[in-house]
This record gives C-alpha cells, sequence and structure tokens, in this order.
C-alpha cells in the first residue's frame, strides 16, 4: 500500500467532513481498459511534476485485473509516477470491490473513533453499495481510474474538481484539473504504444506454471469426504431429496418489511466480516483468528457463516420495528429479539414459515446465489415485493421460494404489518400457469385484516417444475438418484 514518504502529512482535524477515506483503481473489467490505466498513469505523472501528493489520510491502491495491465503501464513509464502517488500494485483481481481493502489509515481510523468525519471511498470498480467497500464506509462513488487519482490527490468529495483546486504545488500554488489532465493526442500516442498483444499469452502461460492447485491435497474418493473442523467448506441443509409438492398452502409470518431498491448486497454480504458480528465471532470461536477471518464471498461453501451474515447491512431499516438492528427479528411467539438465524433454529421445531415483504426493485445488485440461498436457510417461503431484479427473482425460485408480485397500491409501507400477523397464500403447483393472479390474506387475531392480489412470479413451465421439486437442487438429486 501508500508509503508514508509518499504522501502530504497534514492534520485532518481542519480538513473536510467529506475526506476521501480509500481511493482505488480497481476491478477486473475497468482495469481492463488499457486506455483508462495509461490516462489515470498520465494523471499521475504530471501531477508529480507539478509536486503534488496524495494527503496522509487516503489510502491508496492499485489492482489490476491481469498483470498484462502491469506489463504495459511499465513500458509506459508510468508506475513509477503512480507508485509516488501511493498507487503500488497491491494485487491482480478481487480487492476493494470485494471488500477487501484492509485497514483505513490510523489517521482516519482514529477520527472515526471520535466521529468528526463521514469517510468516503472513490474507486473505479463497478459496485459502491454501503459497506461493500469497507465495513466503516457508507457512502463509495465510482469513477474512472484517473478520477480515483484526482479525488485521492484532492483528499475529499466536498468541491468541484472540474473548478476548484485540486491541491497546491510546493510552493502553495493551486493547481487545477486542467493543469494535470493529458491531452486525447498523448493518450491515444502512449496507449498505442505500449499495448502489446503478445503480453496476453505470456501473463497467461506463467500463470500455467504455477502448480498449486495440482498440489493441493485431495481425496481420491468419487464423494468428497466433509471435513467437520473446517470453516470454509461444510454440507448445506438445501442439498438434500424433499418431497415433491403438488400443494403451497402457507400462513406466514412476516420477518422483514423493507423498502424499495433493496440489493443482494443487502440481503447476503460479500464484504469483510468483522470480528465482533455473528459470523465473526462463529468464525472465533471455530479456532480461526480475529484478524485473519476474510470476506464472506471467501466463505460462501460455509453455510454456518453466510446465514450468520444476512441482512445486517448497517442501513438497512425494519419496518416491523425501526428500533431493530440489521439482522434482528422479533420472535413472534415471546416478542423476544434475536438474530435471523437463532430464530431459524428457535422455529424449526415448529415448521413455522416466514414472508419477507419488500418494494421497487428488489434483489437489484450482484447476480448472488447467496442471497437466495439464505433466505431459505432462515425459513422464508414466500417473498412480496413490488417489482423484482430478474436474476434474483429466479435464483429464489430455483430454492423453492414464491416470489409474489404485490400491486403497486400495495407498498409495504402502507400494509401496517407487525410480527404477530400472518399471511395465508394457497397455490395449487399443479394448475399453476406463469404469471398467475391469486389472493393473499393479513391476518391478525384470527381475522382476515386485508386482502391482496398477486401475482405468482413464475415465467416458464420449468419454473414452475422447480417450485413442485421444492428448488433446482433438490429436483437435479431428485433426476440423478432416479437415473
Amino acid at each position: 500500500m501508500s508509503e508514508a514518504s509518499n504522501k502530504q502529512t497534514a492534520s485532518i482535524g481542519s480538513k473536510p467532513i467529506w475526506p476521501v477515506a480509500i481511493a482505488a483503481i480497481t476491478s477486473c473489467t475497468n482495469t481492463s481498459d488499457l486506455r483508462a490505466l495509461i490516462t489515470a498513469g498520465l494523471v499521475a505523472k504530471n501531477a508529480v511534476s507539478f509536486g503534488l501528493r496524495v494527503p496522509s489520510w487516503v489510502k491508496t491502491s492499485l489492482a489490476p485485473g491481469s498483470p498484462s495491465a502491469a506489463s504495459a503501464l511499465e513500458r509506459a513509464g508510468l508506475l513509477k509516477p503512480l507508485s509516488k502517488l501511493g498507487f503500488d500494485i497491491v494485487g491482480y483481481g478481487c480487492t476493494t470491490c470485494i471488500g477487501q481493502s484492509g485497514p483505513l489509515a490510523p489517521e482516519m481510523e482514529s477520527l472515526l473513533e471520535k466521529g468528526e468525519t463521514v469517510p468516503v471511498a472513490v474507486l473505479s470498480g463497478n459496485r459502491n453499495f454501503p459497506g461493500r467497500v469497507h465495513p466503516k464506509i457508507d457512502n463509495a462513488f465510482l469513477g474512472s481510474p484517473a478520477l480515483v487519482v484526482a479525488f485521492a490527490l484532492a483528499g475529499d468529495v466536498d468541491r468541484d474538481i472540474s473548478n476548484e483546486p485540486i491541491g497546491n504545488n510546493g510552493s502553495g500554488k493551486p493547481v487545477y484539473l486542467s493543469d494535470i489532465w493529458p491531452d486525447d493526442y498523448s493518450i491515444a500516442t502512449l496507449t498505442q504504444a505500449a499495448n502489446r498483444p503478445d503480453d496476453y499469452a505470456a501473463v497467461f502461460a506463467k500463470a500455467c506454471e504455477i502448480n498449486q492447485w495440482e498440489n493441493l491435497a485431495a481425496p481420491r474418493t468419487s464423494t468428497y469426504d466433509w471435513d467437520i473442523r473446517s470453516t470454509f467448506l461444510q454440507p448445506p441443509p438445501f442439498c438434500q431429496r424433499t418431497k415433491s409438492r403438488q400443494l403451497i398452502d402457507v400462513a406466514a409470518t412476516p420477518l422483514l418489511v423493507l423498502g424499495d431498491d433493496i440489493t443482494t448486497d443487502h440481503i447476503s454480504p460479500a464484504g469483510q466480516i468483522p470480528p465482533n458480528s455473528e459470523a465473526g465471532r462463529y468464525l472465533i470461536e471455530c479456532g480461526d483468528k480475529p484478524d485473519a477471518l476474510g470476506v464472506y464471498a471467501a466463505r460462501r461453501g460455509n453455510w454456518q457463516v453466510m446465514r450468520r451474515g444476512l441482512f445486517t447491512n448497517p442501513s438497512l431499516v425494519n419496518l416491523l420495528d425501526r428500533n431493530l438492528a440489521p439482522g434482528k427479528a422479533i420472535e413472534p411467539h415471546t416478542g423476544e429479539v434475536m438474530p435471523l438465524w437463532r430464530l431459524a433454529e428457535t422455529t424449526q421445531t415448529r415448521d413455522q414459515t416466514f414472508a419477507i415483504f419488500a418494494g421497487e426493485r428488489y434483489g437489484m445488485g450482484s447476480s448472488r446465489d447467496w442471497a437466495a440461498k439464505g433466505q431459505y436457510l432462515i425459513g422464508v417461503s414466500i417473498v412480496f415485493a413490488n417489482s423484482f431484479e430478474r436474476i434474483h427473482r429466479a435464483n429464489l425460485v430455483g430454492m423453492g421460494i414464491v416470489p409474489l408480485r404485490l400491486g403497486q397500491s400495495d407498498h409495504p409501507t402502507s400494509l401496517d404489518l407487525t410480527s404477530n400477523d400472518r399471511v395465508a397464500i394457497k397455490i395449487d403447483l399443479h394448475t399453476l400457469t406463469p404469471d398467475q393472479q391469486t389472493v393473499a390474506s393479513i391476518i391478525r387475531d384470527g381475522l382476515v385484516r386485508r386482502k391482496l392480489t398477486v401475482t405468482v412470479e413464475v415465467k416458464t413451465s420449468a419454473e414452475i417444475s422447480q417450485l413442485r421439486a421444492g428448488g433446482i437442487l433438490p429436483m437435479i438429486l431428485e433426476q440423478s438418484c432416479a437415473s
């Protein structure tokens, strides 16, 4: 990462409220554009020539998707100026995009403890959901690699960098973005000179020489011998045969009532696992070190970890009770507040099922299968939403969960649901057709309080078959065993 000697050393106490805590040139997709990387390198080179430096509170990094990018930048003579601003290559592939940014600068951490600032990330990735880049950062902005360098130099986002100075040179004279921005001819000329098509074949051949995968100890048997001590890989309960269903007849308890734009990051996180989280405490109890828990995305083979991370995003609000902490729910019989995963265990013996209500675009963002698997693991059988993201809807069906589209006048915020209500619905899977309408009843104290006309969001006969089987995995297992 960045060295202090390459940074402006200045107290942040008198600096902006919205400082840049992380500036990361990252993402395997966006760094594959050589012109974009060359532009960033030229901005860095020009900035260095003007005597600009990155403030000490900004954590900088460069993580291209391929070593071929490093070869091109070196050929262009741009690795050194990038390094002088702290943009050293920290690795190749997923880093800040997936939450692997590591700790913030000590100066920033100190100010966060005092509550004196609101940290911001600027990255060239493609995900900026709250908490995704870093657990302590809710505000993240996406930009080109060159703009990442520019905002790193500025040190904050509370300015118009197209008109205001981006920093001062060694003499205290203001320097503007227009002073350090390269012209199109320089970018095009250097991009052409730096590009070598044979770089890709060379780095691929070098990668093939790494035999670590082949040297891994693995059983030679036709089936996998599960290691009960592993904190990375455990057999999930949804990989089992189930009885075929012809009728879905449930009276589900509202578990979560959510608003619009609930992303898969809100549902099932991919970023860093905090040691004091439910998932973190579980891993530490299993013997893992608190400073080596990694990210949720690396633990998705362990369902115990993943379900403990469900709906724990700090920006999530459960409208059943706005005072509920993310990841917590109300036990419907006792009123006790407990983690979602523990509630699932508590109610499992009662054969109790849950419903989730959400607004528009439920499941938008990354097409993460764990967002649907996790909902299955906490006992969710039906999900109501005003609209579903296309892939997440299909993933819910694949887990045997029924997606039900609410009418536009029936937004979750207007339903006045409580944890003591029941939502009753009956669906005949034998006669179900795609986009069929049906009625769900909200029951309170034994009386039907409201009826909702909903659309069963299945699109094909194949999806109806998945619901009958209880999900795509039980269906595959049944077909395999039958053959």
